[in-house]
């Protein structure tokens, strides 16, 4: 086995392109390499095609492997890594949508695209190296593909726009933007900003184009030296003539089908013209050509959907380009809920539930990319059949709701308020109840909905909209808030998420194989115009948070203790900790800093929780009085609780001013009394006076004969100290 590599230097990082070793009968494998960051990618395409299937079956994977970062994955009953986590599916769908477009129309065989992680440094990000080791390894390969294309990341930093930045760096930046290019154009964009201007994001993607360029020649040299030659795929396309009689015998009759408000109305239509017109023609179709008609009808409705919006500037529901459907907006749907947002735009309806919980609620989060880590807010994105009248068994989350999940939690989260801010963790639900179209972006309205409604203090209200495309060569319309017809029909889904400062999110999907700069500068005007929009309809609504959060949600109170006092606020095996919690009905989280958080069903919970905290935190002071419990009777004294945890000695000369026999003839365990701290030694002993609180006796000494000899017996006036400890008697303060 010989190795053929590539190498180029982009932005003083060297990329490599290896292939000859690694996974001989895959149709193809490269490893991709930056710094110590490296994957394997192997592409398989099918033999024969599965039965029944009508797409293009394209599959990609990215596989998590933790030896990449010498780490054990798992628990100690399962040392192997599980399903794929939130990361790994976002990974595997950027692929996918950076390669679709240049496969070609109608292919039928499958197509798997594997990357595996071997390695990674923390500072080379493994979805670019993915990317490019997909695209190289379909370069080579037999399989037909119009690639190649390459992705760049972008950041942002102090205004400065940076090409590739160190993965660790990318929390501090500005802008996470992914872009892919190929040769000519944009073919996918992925973005998390700051509220980043449009003109400065248009910025980052044209350089991010420019520096894809070097890695795009890599691969056409890869290309040069081993490539193999072209196979066609097994392919399903309309046959040209039937489309054509299609479209000059049922013009009329599928414009009226497909122009229509309703989508149910439109579907039910489109669906009894197409049976007619398979029956129509069966008879007078060659019977080679009969399989065709279903697939030459749904592209004769195509071509007049396209042709009647470019041409004639109608949509099929009869808006203009730039319009955007009716919007409805409501809170406080949920009256449990801790806030809730409805937004509906046309037939796209979503309803957005904010729960409001504990710092102990965040989730772990435990990826390749990074050691655990605890989110404190999150998005989930649920897209249950009966949101477009169909029936479907339930299962997990699929990679589309992920993906729009993830989506939708990238545009907020800039937004959301500091754990010092805030010190809540926060949840969002966003139920799909209708979709006609762009509901990761009705998603985005309706948490920022909910956020508002459950008094959330968000930095700024975030709204999303969809920016549809329809080409014909040079000529194009731009489409603003895309319905589903539309989507089905266009060339492209460019989500668009921001405040009326800037873009906080984008998601680029195209059919076709690239947009102009042109292009993206006009969609970028469009979804902002779009965008104020919708804030305008949502602010008739509510327009900013509500100043108290709901009477049933949880209240946080954060304090902060010394880092000394952590152990003491415990207490030993969760003593302490417990003892407030059980008291108080608390859920205390205690930060390695000293922050503590403190969470109760109810404002007067949560202070008494407080107070409890700070007394197990506070140190005794000398000469402060103490309401204290007596815990002990020992034969010199007492022991006397003053704090939680904290206990003095309150020796027997400093109960009284008069002579005391026995302990436990003037004390009692578990009786409560009032204290005075005479003095703390180094160790934490503590001594205790209750002596220095009474009122002096005035009974003056008096003599007493006992025996024939001479003694005093005091009645009043202090006592004298008694120096010596009773044998076998010493204090140790009790934890």
């Amino acid at each position: 086995m010989k190795a053929v590599t590539v190498e180029r230097q982009i932005e003083g990082k060297t990329f490599t392109l290896e292939t000859g070793v690694l996974a001989p009968q895959a149709d193809a494998a490269v490893v991709a390499k930056c710094g110590d960051s490296m994957v394997l990618v192997t592409i398989v395409r099918s033999q024969e095609v599965r039965s029944g299937v009508d797409f293009f079956p394209l599959v990609v994977d990215f596989e998590e492997r933790m030896y990449a970062i010498g780490r054990i994955p798992g628990h100690r009953f399962l040392r192997r890594e599980g399903r794929p986590s939130d990361q790994a599916i976002l990974t595997a769908r950027l692929i996918d949508r950076s390669i679709r477009p240049l496969f070609p129309k109608g292919a039928l065989n499958d197509v798997q695209v594997i990357v595996t992680a071997l390695s990674f440094d923390f500072e080379n990000s493994l979805d670019i190296l993915g990317l490019l080791g997909a695209s190289a390894a379909l370069m080579i390969s037999e399989i037909p593909f119009d690639g190649p294309v390459a992705g760049v990341r972008m950041g942002i930093f102090d205004g400065e726009i940076v090409v590739n930045p160190p993965f660790k760096k990318l929390e501090n930046s500005e802008l996470d933007l992914l872009v892919a290019s190929t040769r000519d154009a944009v073919v996918m964009i992925e973005a998390g900003a700051k509220q980043v201007p449009e003109k400065q994001m248009l910025d980052a993607i044209v350089k991010a184009y420019e520096a894809a360029q070097p890695l795009i020649e890599m691969q056409e040299e890869l290309r040069g030296r081993v490539g193999k030659e072209k196979v066609p795929f097994v392919s399903m396309l309309p046959d040209e003539e039937l489309t054509k009689l299609i479209m000059e015998r049922y013009d009329a009759a599928i414009k009226g089908a497909v122009f229509q408000a309703s989508k149910e109305l439109r579907e039910t239509k489109v669906k009894e013209l197409r049976e007619k017109v398979v029956a129509e023609l069966t008879e007078q179709t060659p019977e080679e050509k009969r399989p065709f008609l279903p697939l030459s009808f749904d592209e004769a409705l195509h071509l007049i959907v396209r042709e009647m919006i470019l041409k004639e500037g109608i949509r099929p529901d009869g808006r203009s380009y730039s319009d955007i459907r009716p919007i409805t907006c409501a809170v406080g749907i949920s009256p449990r809920a801790h806030g809730s947002g409805l937004f509906q735009r046309g037939e796209t309806q979503v309803l957005t539930i904010a729960t409001l919980g504990a710092i102990s609620d965040e989730m772990a989060v435990e990826t390749l990319l990074e050691e655990e880590v605890a989110k404190r807010f999150m998005h989930q994105y649920n897209f249950p059949p009966f949101s477009t009248g169909e029936v479907r068994a339930l299962r997990g989350p699929s990679r589309r709701e992920i993906g729009h999940g993830a989506l939708a939690e990238r545009a907020i989260e800039t937004v959301i308020p500091d754990e010092d801010t805030f010190p809540y963790t926060i949840r969002l639900v966003s139920e799909v109840l209708s979709s006609n179209g762009s509901t990761s972006m009705a998603s985005v309205c309706g948490s920022t909905l909910a956020l508002m409604d459950a008094g959330v203090p968000i930095i700024a209200p975030v709204a999303g909209i969809s920016i549809g495309l329809v080409t014909s060569g040079s000529h194009y319309a731009l489409l603003t808030d895309i319905q589903g017809t539309e989507d089905a029909h266009g060339d492209m889904d460019f989500k668009i998420a921001g405040t009326r400062k800037g873009i906080t999110a984008i998601q680029l999907d195209l059919k076709i194989k690239g947009l102009s700069f042109e292009i993206i500068e006009r969609a970028f005007e469009k979804a902002k115009e779009g965008r104020e929009f919708i804030l305008d309809k949502m602010a008739e609504v509510i327009d900013k948070p509500r100043p108290e959060l709901p009477s049933h949600a949880p209240r946080v109170i954060s304090i902060r203790i010394p880092t000394e006092k952590i152990g003491e606020v415990i207490g030993p095996r969760g003593k302490h900790i417990k003892h407030i919690q059980q008291e108080t009905d608390a859920i205390i989280d205690i930060q390695p800093n000293g922050t503590v958080y403190i969470t109760c069903p109810n404002l007067e919970q949560a202070e008494r929780a407080v107070e409890m905290v700070k007394l197990y935190a506070a140190d005794p002071e000398v000469g402060k009085v103490y309401k204290g419990k007596v815990t002990r009777i020992l034969p010199f004294g007492a022991l006397v609780e003053i704090l939680p945890g904290k206990e003095g000695l309150l020796h027997i000369s400093q109960i009284s001013h008069e002579r005391i026999t026995s302990v436990s003839d003037v004390l009692k365990v578990g009786e409560e009394i009032e204290v005075k701290v005479l003095g703390v030694e180094p160790d934490g002993k503590i001594a205790l006076s209750r002596k220095e609180l009474l009122p002096p006796s005035t009974r003056m000494p008096f003599r007493q004969h006992l025996g024939g000899s001479s003694r005093y017996k005091s009645t009043g006036g202090p006592s004298r100290p008694i120096n010596r400890e009773p044998k076998g008697g010493s204090h140790h303060q009790r934890d």
